[in-house]
């Protein structure tokens, strides 16, 4: 392989890389603009239905202290560690905690809402962010 050929296969190997990265963050963004869809639908129905939104409480990472926060809103899973703010916000409530969290309560910032939530996980639990908003609604009915 001469030096030209080389430089060649590098600068294609470079560009190809550039390209799958540009497709993953087309991806990901069509994504988050979907999921972000599906939450603004959910806080408006929940306001329709009269879904009263409660004050949320994050965790600490391992799951033994949990925070006041000064968030109003649904939570969306069972185990309380994923909610809707009432601005349509999506929150993932588990926070490092510590002293300040316990004396001031907690601050956990919104994501970007996933369309699979858990997705990638260790224990292979993954559900669709419709599906869980659509069983939070059905809580209610």
């Amino acid at each position: 392989m001469s030096r030209e050929d080389g430089l060649d296969w590098h600068e294609q190997r470079r560009r190809a890389v550039a390209a799958h990265a540009a497709a993953d963050e087309l991806r990901r963004t069509v994504e988050q603009a979907e999921a972000a869809e599906l939450v603004t639908a959910f806080v408006a129905e929940a306001r329709r239905r009269g879904l009263p939104p409660e004050r949320l409480v994050a965790t600490a990472h391992n799951g033994r202290r949990r925070y006041r926060t000064r968030l109003w809103g649904w939570y969306v899973d069972r185990a309380r560690r994923r909610a809707v703010d009432v601005d349509g916000r999506f929150h993932l409530l588990v926070v490092p905690g510590g002293l300040r969290a316990r004396l001031f309560g907690a601050n956990p910032q919104p994501s970007p809402a996933p369309l699979v939530v858990g997705a990638g996980g260790r224990d292979g639990e993954s559900v669709p962010l419709r599906t869980l908003l659509t069983r939070r609604l059905g809580d209610t009915a």
